[in-house]
């Protein structure tokens, strides 16, 4: 962590940890892509016990490294619902690409 003394740098340093938020999430969006070709099932794609693991480790790794819950826990859900929808539409796309071949 750098120590800031103008808006200038504290700035500086959120678009650094934003860029490399951005390149996680994009890795953790090939995975739910790879999660909506394997499932079988379209109602496989939402998984609430799945959820609720997620966000109970994500919690419990947001209390080690000083992360608000209430930053994490709401940003997390919406990282998953906006996940679940991507997922649908990739396990959709498979269908349709499947049916036209």
């Amino acid at each position: 962590m750098v120590k800031c003394s103008t808006m200038a740098e504290v700035r500086r340093e959120i678009d650094r940890i934003d860029r490399a938020l951005v390149t996680l999430l994009a890795e953790r969006q090939t995975y739910i892509e790879q999660a909506g070709i394997i499932k079988g099932e379209r109602s496989a794609v939402r998984d609430e016990a799945r959820i609720e693991d997620v966000v109970e480790k994500v919690l419990a790794e947001a209390d080690r490294a000083g992360l608000s819950r209430s930053i994490a826990e709401p940003l997390w859900r919406l990282l998953i619902e906006k996940s679940i929808e991507h997922e649908f539409d990739v396990f959709d796309g498979k269908k349709k690409k499947a049916a036209s071949a």
